[in-house]
């Protein structure tokens, strides 16, 4: 019979070794017995004979609930999942001649994305005669760093890549690193 998953650990008839090393279900050590009579062992107590090492010599063998321990595993996963931060790439479009407002909208966006723990990509669209003034938009991505400073950071300094010039701003991290840099200055 084929098995529906290939990492699940293998029970009791589906092990294939003619001894192994058992286990009972208060976790003491028996020692190493036959197959046969560990699987009649466990089926006695109403419960599952699993294998718990493989690659072991003999394997080791464990008699438990097998429905019980499958969904305590899968309850595990699922809250390792939930407590598992996704840092997103955002992206902020700016011009050299932006506006006041549309800057200060565009850049309380970026903080919020910082504070919500994501990554943000912030570029500077250069049109026609712009290029030749890249200076304004390094300036405008100065000002973005100078104010989202207390929650992010910057990866590394303005790039130019084709019409656009980039920045990358990654958030705090949790610990901080703002409080070292004040004792290096204190120093």
């Amino acid at each position: 019979m084929p098995r529906d998953d290939e990492n699940a650990p293998r029970v009791n008839e589906e092990i294939s070794a003619p001894q192994v090393l058992l286990i009972d279900e208060n976790g003491s050590k028996v020692g190493v017995i036959n197959t046969q009579n560990a699987i009649n062992m466990a089926a006695e107590h109403s419960l599952d004979l699993v294998e718990v090492a493989p690659m072991a010599n003999p394997p080791v063998c464990r008699i438990m609930d097998y429905g019980k321990y499958r969904y305590q595993l899968q309850k595990k996963e699922k809250d390792a999942r939930k407590k598992q931060k996704v840092q997103a790439l955002k992206e902020i479009k700016m011009r050299p001649k932006i506006d006041e407002h549309d800057f200060d909208f565009k850049t309380k966006a970026i903080k919020n994305f910082l504070e919500s723990g994501h990554r943000v990509k912030v570029s500077v669209f250069f049109r026609g005669r712009e290029m030749s003034f890249l200076e304004r938009g390094e300036e405008v991505l100065n000002r973005v760093i100078s104010e989202c400073e207390d929650v992010g950071k910057c990866e590394s300094k303005p790039q130019m890549e084709g019409r656009y010039m980039r920045l990358l701003l990654t958030p705090m991290s949790s610990s901080g690193t703002k409080p070292s840099d004040q004792d290096q200055e204190g120093e």
